[in-house]
């Protein structure tokens, strides 16, 4: 949504730096920091996989240990410290422990994030020598925040940033509360994530900022639910990774609670758009990716049902390369359909393929192939299925397969 540091709308109580530690072979900026000085309430999700790195355990164990309080943020890239033992558990504790001594806070306030190759040691004594000059650099400014994106990054291709604004005339809508003529919430969002994207999360950091004032129980909820409609309706290749972060801090600078339901139902939607933009960024930049679906699965019985039908069709092979060649093989779509494991009938199935529908009840129909291979041919396009079934529906967002993703991933560790 945004690239551009004049364009980013910045909360407040957040700053921001980051540098290059030398973690990366490629010299480029590798460790990043968000510094809350007042505290932020949080709310987090973590990755399915069982296989977790170190810096979500121990993030998990901080946010527990300090009520959700959390005074920073420590991350970096080019190394995912996952699958390195009760040594990686060390590095991460020794990293935010001197965090925390630099800002004159507690180590279970410090939050860490790592991303980048798995089983390799984390080189900690290069972060904690560079993080005297990452809090020194440290600023309040929409630049800093920009370069806290690119920070981050590892395959992608450029930085995914969005932000909102909600502004407030008049008094609050809940009863016998101050007024808030003047005052405004705002969120920024910023992620990173190209490769290993997969429902319940991907290979993916997602940093929610806002300034309003909440409680840790508020914004676990809303964050929830803007996960399930954004980051857990998408995949590139079916994979889910080990470092999976999505974190939600509320610094209370604005001084606006969540308190009345016009002003929670205000910030859960905007929430939900700007999860919704770094979902679409994060899809659009995946590696090798040439054509991003929107896949449409209309009358399921449940959402559960639909869900399971879209990650079906997105993680067929076949029809993901039929995508990358913009040949609309709806065959391939139907029979990933029927190995879905619902109980579904052949005969009322319809699928469409731009505006215009390929396979009615389950059997061939004539349509213009010229026609739905330019709709497959553009940079993104609309598939729908129609499952007949009852009135469930999802919106999910997938790819197809490319020889350019198998070229990143088959070198990616050297």
């Amino acid at each position: 949504m945004i690239d551009k540091p004049e364009e980013i709308l910045l909360p407040q109580g957040f700053a921001f730096s980051s540098l290059a530690a030398g973690i990366k072979a490629s010299g480029r900026p590798d460790l990043a920091l968000v510094e809350i000085s007042g505290g932020a309430t949080t709310a987090a999700l973590f990755t399915g996989n069982r296989v977790v790195a170190a810096p979500v355990e121990v993030g998990r164990a901080s946010l527990a240990a300090s009520g959700g309080r959390v005074r920073a943020l420590i991350v970096n890239s080019g190394n995912a410290n996952c699958a390195t033992g009760r040594a990686g558990i060390a590095a991460c504790r020794r990293v935010c422990a001197e965090t925390a001594r630099i800002l004159g806070a507690s180590a279970k306030e410090v939050f860490p994030s790592s991303t980048g190759i798995i089983g390799v040691p984390l080189p900690d004594e290069k972060i904690r020598a560079a993080l005297p000059a990452l809090v020194r650099n440290r600023t309040a400014s929409t630049q800093a925040a920009a370069d806290f994106a690119r920070a981050i990054m590892t395959t992608d291709t450029r930085p995914k940033i969005a932000s909102a604004r909600i502004s407030f005339a008049g008094k609050s809508p809940a009863r016998n509360s101050k007024p808030q003529s003047g005052k405004s919430i705002t969120l920024l969002g910023v992620a990173k994530g190209a490769g290993m994207i997969h429902p319940q999360l991907a290979t993916m950091l997602v940093y929610l900022f806002t300034d309003a004032a909440a409680a840790a129980r508020e914004l676990r909820a809303s964050l929830r639910q803007a996960c399930d409609e954004s980051f857990n309706c998408m995949s590139i290749d079916g994979d889910t990774s080990t470092n999976d972060t999505v974190l939600l801090l509320a610094s209370s600078a604005s001084g606006v609670r969540l308190t009345s339901p016009v002003v929670k139902q205000q910030f859960s939607a905007a929430l939900n758009r700007v999860c919704q933009s770094l979902a679409e960024q994060i899809i659009s930049d995946g590696e090798g990716v040439q054509h991003v679906i929107r896949l449409h699965i209309t009358g399921a019985r449940n959402r559960g049902e639909a869900l399971t039908v879209a990650r079906t069709i997105s993680h067929s092979l076949l029809v993901k390369t039929a995508w990358a060649g913009a040949d609309p093989n709806w065959g391939r779509i139907l029979a990933a359909v029927g190995r879905s494991g619902i109980a579904m009938d052949p005969s009322r199935v319809n699928i469409l393929i731009g505006d215009q529908e390929v396979c009615a009840g389950g059997v061939a129909c004539a349509f213009d192939q010229n026609k739905a291979h330019r709709a497959l041919a553009q940079p993104e396009c609309d598939v729908r299925v129609e499952l007949g079934r009852g009135r469930s529906a999802i919106r999910f967002l997938t790819t197809d397969l490319t020889a350019e993703y198998v070229r990143i991933n088959a070198d990616y560790s050297t």
